[in-house]
């Protein structure tokens, strides 16, 4: 008979089950970062600023001047 034993494969599975859960909790946990910081800007605020002469003609062609 051999003496040979079967390669322990029950360690490298825990450590496999270890990384992929690592994965896991760090994509959970971006996710929610990004989900849940855009449910607090609703509205969209847009600043051009060193517009000048420029803004208030647009202006004046709005208001229809």
């Amino acid at each position: 008979m051999s003496d040979r034993q079967p390669p322990n494969s029950g360690s490298s599975n825990s450590f496999l089950a270890f990384i992929v859960g690592g994965l896991l909790v760090a994509v959970v946990v971006l996710g929610w970062l990004f989900f849940s910081s855009s449910e607090d800007s609703n509205d969209l605020n847009i600043s051009i600023e060193g517009g000048g002469d420029a803004v208030d003609a647009i202006d004046n062609a709005v208001d229809g001047e």
